[in-house]
């Protein structure tokens, strides 16, 4: 949940959680550079309160989370927990970081991480339960929490080694060193990196090709692959059965086969 480098400095002049939406791409951006997109409980509340609106907005297809400035997010702002009379770690994790998590998990829309910078505690958290994660030749992912006697949270104990193999997700866990965009890439964190000033263009991008898929063929894609570690392959091959028969009787699987009998751009409805 926490960076112990992370400054606490708030941002004054906007939102600390930004929602855009265009083109079927909902964009969300931790917004205080300033303290390295560092976590309050306001700040928490407001990225909450966007993934519900998310959520319910059937015009977005696919999402971006990433931060503004040159951090993705600096976990925890330490500064908060140093106020008189702080909430118990167990009831902040409860009533704010868990349902974050849990609700990137829940979207329908797959989640892509645009990792602009360092990110860090509970900052890497978010990113490692997003769908799709490309980083910035200059992004890091470090779990620093063995740093101030805490443990990994918001989910990185469950995810982390589900993406890197238990024998990586133990060295980052356990040593907390940061790991480059490059050493991410070659451990199958990320899935691509790209100069920084090309992120945003290449985020954006990706989002567009899912946000142009049939959504429904896409949010059931989603929830079978979030299940891949869950269940054996009978279990497996009864779901895909199940969402294949749903997809099948869909009219954007129609419309998918005259696009290409028509070589055309589908026009997928969703619904």
């Amino acid at each position: 949940m926490s960076d112990p480098g992370a400054p606490a400095a708030d941002r004054a002049d906007g939102p600390s959680v930004v929602l855009a939406i265009a083109d079927g791409v909902a964009t969300i951006t931790l917004n205080r550079p300033a303290a390295l997109n560092a976590l309050t409980i306001p700040m928490k509340e407001r990225l909450l309160a966007a993934l519900a609106e998310v959520h319910a907005d059937a015009r977005v297809r696919a999402v971006v989370l990433t931060g503004a400035g040159r951090a993705f997010c600096a976990g925890q702002d330490l500064k908060e927990r140093l106020a008189p009379d702080p909430p118990p770690l167990d009831d902040e994790l409860r009533l704010r970081y868990n349902p974050i998590v849990r609700a990137i998990r829940d979207l329908p829309q797959p989640v892509v991480a645009a990792v602009n910078g360092v990110a860090a505690g509970a900052g890497a958290s978010l990113a490692f339960a997003c769908d799709l994660r490309i980083a910035a030749d200059t992004a890091s992912f470090v779990l620093a929490f063995g740093r101030i006697g805490l443990v990994p949270d918001s989910g990185a104990t469950w995810t982390l080694p589900r993406l890197v193999g238990a024998a990586r997700a133990s060295e980052m866990a356990l040593l907390g060193d940061p790991v480059s965009a490059a050493d991410a890439l070659q451990m199958g964190l990320v899935s691509r990196v790209v100069p920084a000033d090309a992120l945003a263009a290449e985020a954006a991008a990706i989002a567009g090709r899912i946000a142009g898929l049939a959504p429904g063929a896409t949010t059931a894609t989603k929830r079978l692959l979030g299940g891949a570690f869950d269940h054996d392959l009978d279990v497996a091959l009864a779901a895909e059965a199940a969402a294949q028969a749903a997809a099948g009787a869909h009219p954007d699987h129609a419309e998918g086969l005259a696009a290409f009998v028509e070589k055309r751009a589908p026009r997928f409805r969703g619904g």
